[in-house]
């Protein structure tokens, strides 16, 4: 995981605010907590009663993200009883590292949950492989549905501010967050991109995390839920070579299903796989290109939206 590949640390890790055009370094050592300049702002400076975590939607996607954890760690500590003895710190150091990394992120993610909840927002933890067509639906998206619904960004990238970019020219306030040498968004990055983003009470927050199938399975950034995008152009068994991350989402995107007839991808097939490791999944079929089932892609996201000021008032 993370403590092996490095990607914990926040080497060359920024944000942009493409409105403002601030850069700001990250460093080690989060926020505890998105500062109130948000409810000055938008004068709500009495609005305190909907810190609701949303834990009932929380715990499923870490029961697994611990299982995945607990059974790294019961593999190594099996390689340890055979090693030798100068590796067994190192490697016990190791797993303590991860153990730590991910308790850290999930503490920061609750308190990014309570703020969401507290002012009505729905966030949304988008991930995909690289090239799957994330960026593309949002735009799509912000162009249908701007005059609707208020829509927000967080982009995660290595480098560049490509997406941003993009994201901004659709029409949305976005931020871009990138992560240097790190391959996914962690919780104090979502919670710093916040303080530059700025978003109102009862919107939405999309974040685009870092093309990747693993680390971002493991990492909560206190979204309602995840999104996983998977397009036809990928392998069909996707779910299966990375059951984490589909057991970790409530719905998969199937995008560019205009490119079916030119591909040799089973559609039933890559549903089955999906739910053959999380039977509650969501699958939807559309085209961000086309705009081919994006009707019940925009539905998903006003039920959504509902549920969480629903769950918010209780």
């Amino acid at each position: 995981m993370c403590g092996h590949c490095g990607c914990g640390k926040t080497t060359a890790a920024s944000i942009l605010n493409l409105q403002t055009g601030t850069h700001t370094a990250l460093e080690h050592g989060a926020p505890d907590s998105i500062p109130h300049h948000h409810e000055h702002q938008h004068g709500h400076a009495g609005h305190h009663g909907h810190a609701e975590t949303h834990a009932h939607r929380h715990e499923h996607q870490h029961e697994h993200s611990h299982q995945h954890i607990h059974g790294d760690t019961s593999h190594v500590g099996h390689e340890l009883e055979n090693s030798h003895p100068e590796h067994r710190h190192l490697d016990t150091s190791v797993v303590e590292l991860e153990a730590r990394i991910l308790a850290k992120n999930d503490a920061l993610a609750t308190k990014n949950r309570a703020w969401f909840a507290q002012w009505d927002i729905l966030a949304l933890n988008l991930v995909s492989s690289p090239g799957a067509g994330k960026t593309t639906l949002l735009e799509r998206t912000i162009r249908d549905l701007k005059a609707e619904l208020k829509l927000f960004v967080v982009e995660g990238d290595q480098s560049t501010a490509r997406d941003g970019q993009r994201i901004r020219a659709a029409g949305a306030p976005v931020v871009q967050v990138n992560t240097g040498t790190g391959c996914h968004l962690e919780a104090d990055m979502v919670a710093r991109g916040l303080r530059e983003l700025n978003p109102s009470r009862n919107s939405i927050v999309m974040i685009e995390n870092v093309g990747n199938l693993v680390c971002p399975a493991l990492f909560d950034l206190g979204e309602w839920a995840k999104v996983v995008v998977l397009s036809v152009t990928e392998g069909e068994d996707k779910p299966l070579k990375y059951p984490h991350m589909f057991r970790a989402a409530r719905l998969m995107v199937l995008n560019k299903i205009d490119l079916l007839p030119h591909v040799e991808f089973d559609t039933e097939h890559a549903a089955s796989h999906a739910r053959q490791v999380n039977p509650d999944i969501v699958i939807l079929p559309i085209s961000a290109r086309t705009g081919q089932g994006l009707d019940a892609w925009y539905g998903w996201l006003r039920q959504e939206l509902a549920l969480s000021r629903e769950a918010a008032l209780r």
